[in-house]
């Protein structure tokens, strides 16, 4: 399996699994990750996305796409698409655990879970256009804004574990000593509190910050009532 799931309790884990190939995105992983995330339980509560061996993914299967012809190639980049929109769908909290590279699709799957995790070894960048690609041109500018992320894309620069927490893609930085006790902390948190409430939270975040303000206000009323009337909308005591 080029993606393995396993489930402790409530938490599932994803695991990109080519570390021969650097976890780079084929044909196979596409269809896989694909598939995984959309049948993921609706009971599990949060869900870490990892990779296997010595980095997070370091992109696309470049020698793959070598034998292709060009129907090959769009069909490829669609499965990918539909890979990053089903991490991404997710009605639970899902984490990306950053380690090593996470270069174009790597970039990609990060950016298309609710926040990053990555150790200090970390690194980010979007080399598509200098491999004579297009793509990654539309999460990471939404986070980054234009300006940086038109850095990374036309110049192969490549963000550290620090520069991407200033720059706001990395939410934490945490030593690979302790990165599995950060790990447990916040998937206790995330366990402990209300599972209506979050995936409400999450949609209003999701879908506010492409609506102008009152249309995201409205939005948070709509859910409020949702969950209201549902019974569990009244908060602890």
């Amino acid at each position: 399996m080029t993606v393995l799931y396993s489930v402790d309790g409530a938490i599932a884990t994803l695991t990109l699994n080519r570390p021969d190939a650097r976890n780079a995105l084929n044909d196979q992983m596409c269809e896989d990750l694909r598939r995984i995330a959309s049948e993921v339980d609706q009971n599990i509560r949060l869900v870490f996305v990892r990779g296997s061996g010595p980095v997070f993914c370091a992109g696309a299967d470049v020698k793959e796409r070598a034998g292709m012809s060009v129907d090959q190639v769009r069909a490829r980049r669609l499965k990918a698409f539909a890979a990053y929109h089903a991490l991404e769908a997710l009605p639970m909290p899902a984490v990306a655990v950053v380690h090593g590279a996470a270069l174009g699709s790597g970039v990609e799957i990060a950016a298309a879970c609710d926040f990053i995790v990555a150790t200090p070894d970390a690194a980010f960048g979007t080399p598509e256009a200098l491999r004579g690609t297009v793509g990654a041109t539309q999460r990471l500018p939404r986070v980054l804004g234009k300006r940086l992320a038109k850095d990374l894309m036309f110049t192969n620069r490549r963000l550290t574990a620090a520069e991407a927490r200033a720059a706001g893609l990395v939410s934490r930085v945490v030593p690979a000593a302790e990165l599995e006790q950060e790990l447990a902390t916040i998937g206790h948190a995330v366990t402990m509190a209300s599972p209506e409430a979050i995936r409400y939270a999450k949609q209003c975040i999701d879908r506010g910050v492409e609506l102008d303000p009152q249309g995201a206000l409205g939005l948070e009323l709509m859910a409020i009532e949702a969950h209201l009337a549902s019974g569990k909308g009244m908060g602890k005591s």
